[in-house]
């Protein structure tokens, strides 16, 4: 029933790694076949972030297992136009630092499209592109990525499924969402060279990654019709293409979304719930409404062997739903409520909120933060990174003016203060886009966020020594790009950990984030997590763990497991508390494809989720802030 729906194979996996190791398996296991045969492997190339942990693989492979890259031809897909080879953002540059500076590959066997091209020769250089592909022998295996507007190398939508390599204008949302790499949006290029759609389908074999926030695109790109307004889509057409994706990025496919659709259903209480409440939004009607005629005419017949009544039905799934509705997010005192989401004891609580960036704790629960403070729990927050990557320039030159006043202003000596300032200032008159920040600047980047933190927490109401910074090392590079996670980073959480022994523990679950920030500071709390239960840790048994999204994201209505309501008051008091973070107003360095601000995002988050809860059936409030339960 599966294939009925999805019209490309797709394999699913736990993780990102997990599809990137089986896949440069595959890729190996082709290598040394055609070694075997004394023939070269033609390889197709993607880049952006998420094909990184696939060449981390394939060169683990070489080093330890000795994979030889000496027959391999590679053929990149793509590359920004004009863009100098050398400069950090060129798919050059960053297929070297990935793979090719690592592995044996042959220099002339590499092959990339040249930013550098002239413009007045770039017709024929193209064409010229496609005879290397042809004298080759084509490509063997083509690894693709996919953007969130549906294209394939940059064949954006409305590429025609002919088109040839060419230069090719850039869609805005495209540029917006690579604007990480560039820190200006104005700095990214509008134009780029791409290998065409029928080229690429001349690949004898193609995978497609796609990890986490792509769901919405690959339900689009497997399930859908085709058309060259998602130029995925083609892919159907492929005689020997898989999707290899996680589960977040599978989780808007009908075998996960509506799984009743493809077969024979283990109905328990969760895919109930899930069921009926997109039944009802479906629908437009709300949970209690639903009538017997709607469940047989939507599939859902099967329900209604389940109980007598539909009412029954309707009845349970509105008491699930109602059940995950608290203004006591630390648990109500003295009270026994067996439905709550949290405990009643003990009471007050030690509360844990791990904040990824200096801002995630306001914008994503802010007014959860706020709530369990007024309820007299002992609240601390982890604030796991600087954040200073996400600091502007004219910050940095704007607090140094201040501390040289303010030194002048009182009779104190600002001569190394004038002195730090006028080398900042030449350094970033003279910077590129592709520089990293002096120590020096990355700390007063740092110092700016750490303020702002520390305000915030203020207006909330925490005591000053109730906020920490980790400062995880995986963060400091100075670059966009991270370093995984280490046993340091998990080190510093454990001790931390270990030191507060909290009963409730909130952090980000929101791996959407656009440089992956979050996703590696939700993986060293949970492998943290995981080694202080297996050491046998006590407190570790009477804490929970809360799962809260970011500025990009709300979790689907049928997961929520504690939803907090806010009156518009508390919404008011929340985006406050987010315009104290002023280096992230106005401008956001990081917004990914969404232009909005952050307190925007959150506000019009929460109302949606608000909304939402009301249009099943439930009290209507202002806004909603949503968690799910982590279990370990």
């Amino acid at each position: 029933m599966i294939e009925s729906f999805e019209k490309i194979p797709v394999k699913i996996f736990p993780t990102a790694n997990d599809g990137s190791i089986m896949v440069a398996a595959q890729i190996a296991t082709l290598i040394k076949d055609k070694q075997a045969k004394k023939e070269n492997c033609v390889l197709g190339m993607a880049t952006g972030s998420t094909p990184i942990l696939l060449y981390k693989e394939l060169v683990r492979l070489h080093k330890e297992e000795g994979l030889s890259f000496k027959n391999v031809i590679t053929i990149n897909l793509d590359e920004y136009y004009p863009i100098h080879k050398t400069a950090y953002q060129s798919y050059w540059s960053f297929m070297h630092r990935h793979l090719f500076s690592q592995v044996d590959i042959q220099p002339e066997n590499i092959h990339i499209p040249n930013g550098e091209w002239a413009q007045d020769q770039i017709k024929e250089l193209c064409s010229g592109y496609e005879q290397i592909i042809e004298k080759s022998g084509g490509i063997d295996l083509q690894i693709l990525g996919i953007g969130k507007n549906g294209h394939i190398g940059f064949n954006e939508p409305g590429s025609s499924f002919h088109s040839k390599t060419r230069v090719i204008h850039l869609d805005q949302e495209t540029r917006i969402a690579n604007t990480y790499e560039f820190h200006d949006l104005n700095k990214v290029p509008k134009l780029a060279i791409t290998v065409g759609i029928s080229s690429i389908m001349k690949a004898k074999k193609i995978v497609l990654l796609a990890w986490g926030s792509k769901a919405d695109i690959v339900a689009k790109a497997v399930e859908g019709n085709i058309t060259e307004q998602v130029p995925a889509s083609v892919l159907q057409n492929h005689d020997d293409c898989t999707f290899v994706i996680d589960e977040i990025a599978a989780t808007n496919l009908i075998r996960h979304k509506s799984p009743w659709l493809t077969g024979s259903t283990d109905w328990t209480p969760t895919l109930i719930k899930k069921a009926v409440i997109e039944l009802a939004l479906k629908l437009d009607k709300t949970i209690l409404s639903l009538t017997a005629n709607d469940y047989t005419e939507n599939n859902l017949a099967d329900l209604l062997v389940l109980r007598e009544s539909v009412y029954d039905i309707n009845l349970q799934v509105f008491y699930m739903l109602r059940d995950t509705i608290t203004g006591w997010p630390g648990g109500k005192p003295n009270v026994v409520i067996p439905a709550h989401p949290e405990r009643s004891n003990p009471f007050p609580k030690k509360v844990l909120i791990f904040s990824p960036h200096p801002d995630d704790d306001i914008i994503s629960m802010g007014g959860t933060f706020m709530r369990l403070q007024d309820q007299g729990h002992d609240v601390h927050v982890g604030y796991q990174t600087s954040g200073n990557i996400a600091v502007t320039d004219e910050f940095v030159t704007r607090f140094l003016d201040f501390a040289v006043g303010f030194e002048d202003l009182f009779g104190i000596d600002n001569k190394k203060s004038q002195e730090i300032l006028t080398n900042a200032r030449a350094y970033l008159a003279s910077k590129k886009s592709d520089h990293i920040d002096t120590a020096e600047i990355r700390a007063i980047k740092g110092l700016i966020r750490r303020c702002e933190a520390k305000a915030t927490c203020r207006y909330v109401g925490l005591k000053d020594e109730n906020h920490h910074f980790l400062d995880l090392p995986f963060y400091e590079t100075g670059a966009i790009e991270k370093k995984p996670m280490s046993e340091l980073d998990i080190k510093i959480t454990m001790d931390y950990l270990n030191k507060l022994q909290p009963h409730q523990i909130y952090c980000a679950g929101d791996l959407a984030d656009p440089h992956g920030t979050h996703k590696v500071c939700l993986e060293i709390i949970f492998e943290s997590l995981r080694r202080l239960k297996a050491s046998g840790a006590e407190w570790i048994k009477d804490c929970w763990v809360w799962l809260y999204k970011g500025a990009w994201q709300e979790w689907d209505i049928s997961d929520i497991e504690m939803a907090m309501p806010m009156s518009p008051d508390q919404v008011l008091k929340k985006r406050f508390g987010i315009f104290i973070h002023q280096s992230q107003k106005d401008s956001v360095p990081f917004q990914g494809s969404d232009a909005r601000e952050f307190w925007q995002r959150a506000e019009i988050r929460n109302a949606h989720t608000a909304d939402i809860y009301a249009r099943l059936g439930l009290t209507k409030y202002a806004a909603i802030e949503a968690f799910v339960r982590w279990h370990y």
